[in-house]
This record gives structure tokens, sequence and C-alpha cells, in this order.
């Protein structure tokens, strides 16, 4: 197994990894408004989620970046950083 996951590269499966428990989070929560069956409650659980998407965004964008920040150029590195302003300044405004 250890050699499985050696085969990687180590920013590669953390993201990976970020994307999957970012996916049981979600899971998790449409299964929790099915058994609340309250359209409250699954709006409270909705707006719990909407934390938790941008974060696991930024942060596997960190991560890759981080992980290529070497080969880009800094005006490409920083049109990317700019890419994901944007994204984030769409989310919240």
């Amino acid at each position: 197994m250890k050699r499985w996951i050696s085969f990687f590269e180590a920013s590669v499966l953390s993201m990976a990894g970020l994307r999957i428990l970012s996916g049981l989070i979600e899971i998790t929560a449409a299964v929790l408004m099915l058994v609340f069956n309250d359209p409250k409650k699954a709006l409270a659980i909705n707006a719990m989620l909407a934390i938790v998407g941008p974060i696991v965004l930024v942060t596997t964008m960190t991560i890759g970046l981080l992980s290529i920040a070497d080969d880009l150029s800094f005006s490409k590195l920083f049109f990317v950083g700019l890419g994901v302003a944007f994204i984030l300044f769409g989310i919240y405004k």
C-alpha cells in the first residue's frame, strides 16, 4: 500500500485528499438534510456548505500553485492568483 501511495506526488495526493474530504462532507450534508426532513435545518446545513466549498478551493489552489511556482514566471503566477481572486469575489459578492 505504501508503495502505491508513494507513486503519486505529495502535492497531487494532498489536493486529491482534500477534494475527497470535501465530497464526503457534501454527501454527509445531503444525508443529514434527508434525516432532518426540515427545510429550515436543510437551509442551515446548506449555508455551512457554502463556507466549506471556497475554503477547499483556495486550499487546493494554494497547494497546486506552490508546487508549480518554480515552473511559472512571476507574471503567469500573478494572473493565476488574479483569477482565483475573481472567483472568490464572484462567490462572495
